[in-house]
């Protein structure tokens, strides 16, 4: 299959932070780069000339761009080391040693150690990270230092050595940073105790050292002592900024495949992540066309099956979002909470992403096709004898039954066609009444449209529950339209359409398209009353002003009321103020109306 045009690729790219990858015409990888928001920095490849010949190379070579979206732009950084190593791409230079970002370590042995590495020995000893800032990792350990006095020597503290005196206190014992463990000045329960409170910092729970650090940091500022409480200032930034734990790397996970499914109407789309060792290696989103009315379980297997045969992928566990069916041999996990899950929600978000992104495309390049899919597929769900291209819905405004207004909003091929939207002002209505209010609009909209030989909509939405549409119906049906127009009622709760005569609402799936045009078309009708709602009340305040004095006219007044922002500060100005704005005469109107009233 042609991939899309590049502009067309990099148009549909989400504004996330994430992970690009740029491929040749033979699919063969080329670079890899991270990104705080993915569209700017694709973007930025193609829009000049770059300073390097080797860019300007790279740039005509790309056909194909991918991408995986992350959480944060820390992840983003993990991510892109981790694929730089694992595909070793030709135009990246950075990167593709065998070097890793540095973890913090709680070491399995007696009298625990607690320091930096780039090597994780799977010993049973803890590892937190990786960082991407030494700054950060030097901060943590820092802290750690000034709170617990631990060892740092390399000694095998084990009990028969200490009870046959083989080690002696040395000056980390005298300066304070040590307790002395080797001579058994300290137990190792007292020890364990302060090895599981530094755990909990690294896990992101330091709110008492937090404290500290700010009381700190006030007491240096008030003794005048400016740069230490800097220095201070600097470690509690660093915190506040410090994530425990990356989505990307993850040491307790060890090699497992990932596979999440979005699904609509006519397709669906399965994202795989790859994890080898705790790391993210590899991210594939495939696109399933449906031929029948498959399911989102027989669509996965069928994906899976496939995706395991082309990557040769050979893990005995899966992680997918609900139980499929793959044999014996592979142990499938649905997680519910903790590691597991966070991987398989960032699958998932993929998986929507990419699926946005095709939708986009197919819009831009064939915007009639897209339509056409909208309304072949509404026409399905909402059980319509045609194609609903012309769609009206109706919504009242009132607010405590003052000023009842009612707005027509009108969707033409599924889109917003403002010129035919219109507000109706309640003429035949006393006091708040929804139901009669919807009977007079409905009328009053399709005699006119008739009258004026007008085309009618394929369908009408109603804005409220079975009162409301009854009230419609009653219109409809004066006017002889029963049968030619099919009319629906919307409950508070979306999901629920209302048919006449069935008293049994209709559910749409809370993903389908059909819903979406729904909910835009409500919430363009409610915006769209409510503004016209709020113009007549203000205006309906401003003219109760205006009529109460002789000789000054509404555009006086509107100037008037720009000028000192509300009525109540009019009342207050001198007379000198308000002819300054509107002359000497009319200011003396004003100021001798409000001091004898």
């Amino acid at each position: 299959m042609t991939p899309p045009s590049i502009a067309l690729q990099i148009q549909t790219l989400p504004d996330n932070p994430g992970v690009y990858q740029y491929y040749d015409k033979d699919g063969k990888i080329l670079y890899v780069g991270k990104a705080k928001n993915l569209k700017k920095r694709v973007s930025s490849y193609f829009n000049k000339i770059h300073d390097t010949a080797k860019t300007n190379v790279l740039v005509k070579k790309i056909v194909t761009i991918k991408h995986i979206v992350v959480p944060t732009e820390t992840d983003a950084l993990l991510l892109e080391n981790n694929l730089i190593k694992t595909l070793q791409p030709r135009y990246n230079v950075l990167l593709r040693d065998d070097k890793t970002y540095p973890w913090l370590c709680i070491k399995k042995e007696p009298f625990s150690r607690i320091f930096s590495t780039r090597r994780m020995v799977k010993d049973g000893s803890e590892y937190f990270g990786p960082y991407t800032s030494f700054k950060t990792v030097n901060t943590i350990l820092d802290l750690i230092k000034e709170l617990y006095p631990l060892r740092t020597c390399n000694f095998d503290l084990s009990a028969n050595n200490i009870e046959s005196g083989k080690f002696k206190v040395c000056l980390e014992y005298h300066i304070g940073n040590c307790k002395g463990p080797c001579e058994g000045y300290e137990s190792v329960a007292e020890y364990q105790k302060q090895v599981d409170a530094i755990r909990e910092i690294l896990k992101g729970n330091f709110k008492e050292s937090m404290k500290d650090f700010k009381r700190m940091m006030i007491e240096l500022a008030q003794e005048m002592r400016f740069e230490e409480a800097q220095k201070i200032k600097e470690k509690i930034e660093i915190l506040e900024n410090y994530q425990s734990r990356s989505t990307i790397i993850n040491p307790k996970i060890t090699n497992i495949d990932v596979f999440s499914i979005v699904s609509d109407e006519s397709a669906a789309y399965v994202n795989f992540l790859q994890i080898s060792h705790g790391s993210i290696i590899r991210s594939h989103t495939m696109e399933i066309k449906k031929k029948l009315e498959e399911t989102d379980e027989e669509l996965l297997e069928l994906a899976i099956i496939e995706l395991r045969e082309r990557f040769q992928l050979l893990s005995k566990e899966i992680i997918v979002p609900f139980e499929v069916d793959l044999g014996e041999n592979i142990k499938i996990t649905v997680p519910q909470l903790g590691d597991k899950k966070q991987i398989l929600d960032l699958s998932l978000r993929n998986a929507k992403y990419y699926r946005i992104e095709q939708l986009k495309q197919l819009q831009i390049v064939d915007p009639d096709r897209h339509v056409n899919r909208i309304m072949a597929q509404m026409q399905k769900d909402l059980r319509l004898p045609v194609e609903p291209r012309h769609i009206e819905c109706f919504d009242n405004s009132n607010i405590q039954g003052t000023n009842p207004v009612s707005a027509c909003v009108v969707f033409k091929d599924g889109k917003p066609s403002k010129k035919d939207y219109r507000h109706f002002n309640i003429k035949t209505v006393e006091g708040p009444n929804d139901f009669a209010s919807m009977e007079e609009v409905v009328y009053r909209r399709y005699k006119r449209l008739l009258d004026e030989n007008q085309p009618l909509p394929q369908l009408i939405i109603i804005d409220g529950g079975k009162g409301q549409l009854s009230s419609a119906l009653k219109s409809i049906d004066d006017l002889g339209l029963r049968g030619k127009i099919t009319i629906i009622g919307i409950a508070k709760r979306l999901e629920e359409l209302f048919y006449p005569g069935d008293s049994i609402p209709l559910y749409l799936d809370k993903k389908s398209e059909t819903l979406k045009v729904i909910q835009q078309l409500r919430n363009e009708a409610h915006r769209f009353g409510i503004t016209h709602h709020r113009d007549k009340r203000s205006k309906a305040a401003l003219n109760s002003s205006i009529e109460s004095i002789p000789g000054i006219g509404e555009k006086t007044m509107t100037t008037l009321i720009q000028h000192f922002k509300s009525v109540k500060r009019l009342k207050l100005a001198t007379e000198k103020e308000i002819s300054e704005v509107v002359g000497l005469s009319k200011a003396k109107k004003i100021t001798d109306f409000y001091t004898t009233n």
